[in-house]
């Protein structure tokens, strides 16, 4: 389907980057965003603003008090809505020319496969491990392009796995780490979500090299982006030999 004109209004900054064949690939796209949390708000806020065609969101929490110092898409008044719900309706409002649908419900090893299907990309948006290693499993079964992000306190971390071609998360993460909640910054979940959300945009388009084969590791107290080398593991229970 060819860009109407208002498209090529809102989109014209990208249009100068990458022309209509890139801007079409975003209009055909397919994301699904899992949590919609510091993350999910910062990840889902540019890639609808880009033009993302089709943004699934899948949360089933509700927003407090204590989320608004870093969910950016939500505000007071949202308190005890759905998170879901509230960022699928912000989207809408930020770009009437695509499609966003809201999922109420939690990924667990029973639903994500009927929670998850036909995707271009999954964005890791979330802050359980469990659910993280689920999201992993299931993309590395179904071949779907995992965008990961996880944040505490002043750092964060990012990668982007693609099946077959790059570790997964459990070649990085063989271990579950502690599971205490953590304080965590706003401008932290602000830079790790972008970094998401720009290379979602860049494995669409097909355009820029991603995160792949390492991880992208934010000091906010130095200002240090780090980029760390990763390897796949032969052994590995998930990509690999078990």
């Amino acid at each position: 389907m060819p860009l109407t004109d208002e498209e090529r209004t809102t989109y014209s900054r990208q249009l100068a980057l990458f022309g209509d064949e890139g801007q079409g690939r975003l209009k055909r796209g397919r994301v699904t965003i899992v949590g919609a949390g510091g993350l999910g708000t910062v990840s889902a806020l540019y890639l609808a603003a880009a033009g993302m065609g089709t943004i699934t969101v899948i949360d089933d929490d509700v927003i407090e008090a204590r989320n608004l110092n870093r969910q950016i898409a939500y505000r007071a008044s949202d308190r005890g809505r759905n998170k879901a719900a509230v960022l699928a309706e912000r989207l809408r409002q930020l770009n009437p020319h695509i499609t966003v649908t809201a999922v109420v419900d939690r990924i667990s090893a029973a639903s994500v496969k009927a929670l998850i299907t036909e995707t271009d990309a999954i964005v890791d948006a979330v802050d359980d491990f469990s659910v993280r290693m689920c999201l992993n499993a299931h993309a590395v079964a179904r071949s779907y392009p995992l965008f990961h992000g996880a944040v505490s306190a002043f750092y964060g971390q990012a990668t982007t796995i693609i099946p077959g071609e790059t570790p997964c998360l459990a070649c990085i993460f063989p271990e579950t780490p502690p599971s205490d909640e953590t304080a965590v910054i706003g401008p932290t979940c602000g830079l790790i979500g972008s970094l998401q959300a720009n290379d979602v945009i860049k494995f669409i388009i097909g355009n820029g090299d991603l995160i792949a084969n390492r991880l992208a590791v934010w000091d906010g107290r130095t200002g240090d982006l780090d980029m760390m080398p990763v390897e796949k593991n032969p052994y590995c229970p998930v990509c690999g030999d078990g």
